[in-house]
């Protein structure tokens, strides 16, 4: 995953994965479970989608509503997606602080 340089000349960089846009990767909020490792999340672009969470986090990551997370979309079916990362909720509230969330979902 990316990293993100948020600004030129303070020379501070923020050690987060990024949503890479050529995968079609974005940010979203999970908005509510639904049990059976599937979550209703609210996406960047402003559709609600059903999450998946894949076989590889779903038993070392717990979601919990409200969480910070990067989706992609099914190609086949577009209100689907899978749950690629959670960002923890300092790694939420600094990069609301440097500008990087939209603000359709910045609720940090």
């Amino acid at each position: 995953m990316a990293y993100v340089k948020p600004g030129e000349g303070d020379g501070e960089y923020v050690r987060s994965p990024m949503p890479k846009k050529m995968k079609r990767e974005m940010f979203a909020i999970a908005d509510q479970l639904m049990g059976a490792s599937k979550i209703k999340v609210m996406c960047a672009d402003g559709e609600s989608r059903m999450g998946r969470i894949r076989g590889k986090l779903k038993k070392r990551m717990w979601i919990r509503e409200g969480d910070l997370l990067i989706i992609r979309p099914w190609e086949f079916q577009d209100e689907k997606s899978d749950i690629i990362y959670r960002y923890t909720r300092t790694q939420a509230t600094n990069l609301a602080r440097k500008g990087v969330i939209p603000e359709i979902i910045n609720i940090f």
